[in-house]
Formats: structure tokens, C-alpha cells, sequence
């Protein structure tokens, strides 16, 4: 896989424990970046933490600063699961309801009540999407 086609991110390992390090790194925003941010109030950062599998604990220790890799593919799947996916059937599920007769406010109630059995099912599927949308140490 080449570099091009991977997303990386420093972090640092926060705990170790069965078999996943629990990796802090810190998101910046775009605008960090930025020439100006100090004088913009759009500047912004947080903390995340990723968990990633590592299959050699002895390799890693707390405290030990490491870069979390993962495929560019693996980023669009997450976007389209997360994004895509949920503002199809939003928009399918009101477009359907007002085609339908209904009216708006039971449309709009209809779009996102779809989007609760549709959350639903990736939890239920969340160890399936574990190994799926997965993150390397290096």
C-alpha cells in the first residue's frame, strides 16, 4: 500500500489492555493551520481515542508516542456508513411520505425514525465493522 493511500494520525498510547492499545491523538480541524487562527474563534482541536488492535503487547508501552494508520478506504467506508447511507434514507423516507400524502411534520418524524433501527443494526453489527474499519500501529 502506498503512502498516498493512507490516513495517519501521531498519537500517543493512553492504556494497553487485552490485546488493544488505546491510542489518544489530537484531531485539528483545518484551520489550525491557519495563518490567522489565533485571532479566529473557528479554530478548533480535540482529543480522540482510537482503539487499535496490536497483535505484539510488547512492543508497545504506555506512554510511547506512535502513529495510527489505516487506509484511505477504510476512511470512505466509515463516511459512507456514518454520512452517506443514514442522509439517503432520510431524505428517501420524507421524499416517500410527502409523495405518499402525508403531511410534513409526519414526514419529517418518518425520516428520522428510520435512521433509529438503521443505528441499530451497526451496533448490532459492531464487531462485524471492527474488522472491517480497522487501524495499524506503526
Amino acid at each position: 500500500m502506498s503512502k498516498d493511500n493512507l490516513i495517519s494520525h501521531e498519537g500517543i498510547i493512553d492504556r494497553i489492555s487485552n490485546g488493544v492499545a488505546h491510542v489518544r491523538i489530537v484531531q485539528n480541524s483545518a484551520c489550525t493551520s491557519c495563518k490567522v487562527a489565533s485571532y479566529c474563534n473557528s479554530a478548533e482541536s480535540k482529543e480522540k481515542i482510537i482503539d487499535v488492535r496490536c497483535i505484539d503487547e510488547s512492543k508497545y508501552a504506555v506512554g510511547q508516542a506512535v502513529t495510527v494508520m489505516a487506509a484511505q478506504s477504510v476512511g470512505m467506508k466509515a463516511v459512507v456508513l456514518a454520512f452517506i447511507v443514514p442522509t439517503i434514507l432520510l431524505l428517501a423516507t420524507i421524499m416517500g411520505c410527502v409523495g405518499y400524502g402525508l403531511s410534513d411534520g409526519i414526514a419529517a418524524l418518518a425520516g428520522v425514525g428510520i435512521l433509529l433501527p438503521y443505528y441499530f443494526v451497526l451496533y448490532l453489527n459492531r464487531k462485524r465493522l471492527e474488522n472491517i474499519l480497522t487501524f495499524y500501529l506503526k
